[in-house]
């Protein structure tokens, strides 16, 4: 791929991977491990089970935007703090913040390989949480 380990994890999230199977299969290995800590408790997913989920995300929601607030990466592994906005299919006029997440991979073949990633409703975002 050629890409940093920041712009893949960056790419990936900024992507429209909840709208096209073929993005996942770009950045996302095919071996998979995603350990989502959520409001709704731990789940293990792997690369049918994310697609499953982008799918869901494709039929109720006009749009899927991620603000990245931070990324860190050294050698194959990557830590991002970002917010998914979204836009309702009744209300497609108005963004709203979907969830906060922090999201830690590690990077096999240049592709997201087993990640931890931990999410939390949306509410007020804070402008700048680093500074």
């Amino acid at each position: 791929m050629g890409l940093s380990t920041n712009e893949i994890a960056k790419k990936f999230y900024e992507s429209n991977f909840y709208k096209d199977e073929d993005v996942l299969k770009k950045y996302l290995h095919p071996d998979v491990e995603l350990s989502w800590y959520g409001t709704t408790g731990l789940r293990k997913l792997d690369l049918n089970g994310i697609a499953q989920i982008s799918e869901q995300l494709a039929q109720s929601y006009e749009s899927l935007r991620a603000e990245i607030e931070k990324v860190v990466s050294q050698d194959d592994n990557v830590a991002i703090h970002f917010t998914y906005f979204v836009r309702t299919i009744e209300n497609p006029e108005e963004e709203m913040p979907l969830a906060h997440f922090i999201a830690i991979w590690e990077l096999k073949d240049d592709k997201l390989f087993k990640g931890v990633q931990i999410s939390q409703l949306g509410e007020e975002v804070d402008d700048n949480p680093w500074t």
